[in-house]
């Protein structure tokens, strides 16, 4: 029992069952979704050949082009970036649902210090804008581990509450001043200037290209998020509380400390996804700019199983998905409502990895092995 703990708590042995759960678990259900999803067209009189034609754009517009790879990974960025907060806040016992939130409070700081910091030359603007919205997601996701380490309050209650005030707080800031555009009397911020842009990276061969440079911050983030976890202390902390927290307070881990810090990191994290679409894509700040990417990279961890690598992995296959459903709709007349209806059943099927055993007994090794089990 010991020797399986220890497995679980330090990352670094991986046996059959393991690789099941964080592997065939969620390839599987991503099969079956797509099944599912052609079940659903067909219930609602989406004939054979428009189904498979549908099928064929989702590839098309996902990886079938320069242009579909550009769209895959651009909307992949900011899904992975999001995703690793949440996985770290998995991994440490808690369910933060206030990534919508804290996507859009990084989003917002980042435009304002982008705006702020126009004057300045971009090896300057761009990191410090970065840096904004990285603490202030931070600062607004530790809004909610400290009411959990001070008060109890669990932070799935505290998160979906502060997610309601951020959407309130963005409508009012974005009229002040300081941030609303001029001349203008809807709720749009000034325009970042270029100084303060992710740069896109393919412009070369083509303008309408809009993958930039977020993808580097994006894998830069997987490597710390998987150094953070398994090769430092406070991840093992993380860990460990997340494991037993009971256990852990007896090691002498600080569990108000591990909380507070856990949704900081989770915020931060969150934070440069809003601070990768304001300055990688839309380059401004308006009502509705998160585009729910706070609540879809629930769906990424859940799908990476709160690993960075599978997170990553997950954030490109809910990209792929979000570039190949425009081209469905386009070529075969789908409505894009059916990704929403795959993704949905993606966590379904998560949530429930006995029944995708019991879907597909075949994939999956019968019984634990003595070496595991030992």
């Amino acid at each position: 029992m010991s020797t399986v703990m220890e497995k679980a708590v330090s990352g670094r042995v991986i046996g059959r069952t393991q690789f099941e759960d964080l592997v065939l678990v969620p390839l599987y259900a991503f099969v079956a979704a797509l099944v599912l999803g052609a079940v659903v067209m067909f219930a609602t009189g989406v004939d054979l050949a428009t189904i498979g034609q549908s099928f064929v754009a989702l590839v098309r517009g996902s990886v079938g082009s320069l242009n579909a790879v550009s769209e895959t990974l651009t909307a992949a960025a900011p899904l992975v970036l999001a995703g690793l907060g949440l996985a770290l806040g998995f991994r440490a016992g808690l369910f933060n649902i206030g990534a919508e939130g804290q996507v859009i409070m990084g989003g917002l700081a980042a435009v304002v210090a982008g705006v702020a910091l126009g004057g300045m030359p971009a090896i300057v603007a761009l990191p410090l804008s970065i840096l904004a919205g990285a603490l202030a997601g931070a600062l607004y996701a530790g809004i909610a581990g400290w009411l959990r380490a001070a008060t109890g309050a669990h932070e799935v209650i505290s998160t979906i509450m502060l997610n309601l005030i951020s959407y309130r707080l963005l409508d009012y800031l974005l009229r002040t001043p300081l941030i609303q555009k001029e001349g203008r009397d809807d709720p749009i911020s000034k325009s970042i200037p270029e100084v303060a842009e992710l740069p896109r990276l393919l412009t070369f061969i083509d303008v309408n290209l809009r993958v930039h440079a977020g993808i580097f911050l994006m894998l830069a983030m997987v490597a710390v998020a998987y150094w953070l976890l398994f090769r430092s202390k406070l991840g093992f902390e993380f860990r460990a509380s997340g494991e037993n927290a009971i256990a852990a307070r007896f090691a002498g881990i600080n569990a108000g400390m591990t909380i507070v810090l856990a949704m900081c990191v989770a915020g931060a994290l969150a934070g440069l996804a809003g601070a990768n679409q304001v300055l990688g894509v839309l380059d401004r700040a308006t009502p509705g700019f998160s585009a729910g990417i706070g609540f879809d990279a629930i769906a990424v961890a859940l799908l990476g199983r709160s690993h960075p690598v599978g997170v990553l992995f997950a954030g490109l296959l809910f990209g792929a998905l979000e570039a190949g459903g425009r081209q469905m709709q386009v070529d075969a007349g789908v409505s894009i409502d059916l990704i929403g209806i795959i993704q949905a059943l993606i966590i379904v099927f998560i949530a429930a990895p006995l029944l995708v055993r019991a879907l597909f007994p075949w994939g999956f090794r019968r019984g634990p092995s003595k070496k595991e089990g030992s």
